[in-house]
Order: C-alpha cells, then structure tokens, then sequence
C-alpha cells in the first residue's frame, strides 16, 4: 500500500468543552477558505486527559494543490 505524500500539515487543538464542541467548524471553515489550494492526504484525531483538562486535536496532512506527488 502507498503512502500518501503532504507536504504541509495544519493541527486543530481546543482543551475548553465550548471550542472542543466547535473544533469540527473550524476544521471545515479553514477546509472552505483553503479550497483549491489544498488536497487533504490524511487525517488523524487525538484526545488526552489529564485530572482536569481534556485535549481534542486534529491534525490534517496536506500538500498545497498543483504540486506533483513525489515519486520513491
């Protein structure tokens, strides 16, 4: 199987209930404002704790649109 191949990443990360409940908009907002000039390759979610935080990441693995997918 082939690795897909980014050349930049972008990470969403909020600890607060309010933002955490919002980071998916962000996500998409940023996706909007960014269309055409980026190709998702992959995406990964991550949650941590601690006794009185809770962490919500999301990180996207892009590469800028137009450039070629570099050969192994």
């Amino acid at each position: 199987m082939a690795t897909a191949r980014y050349d930049s990443v972008k990470v969403f990360t909020a600890t607060k209930a309010k933002e955490r409940e919002a980071l998916g908009e962000a996500v998409t907002a940023w996706l909007r404002k960014n269309e055409g000039a980026v190709e998702v390759v992959d995406t990964e979610v991550h949650q941590s704790s601690d006794q009185q935080f809770h962490c919500l990441t999301i990180v996207v693995f892009y590469r800028r649109a137009g450039q070629a997918e570099a050969q192994p």
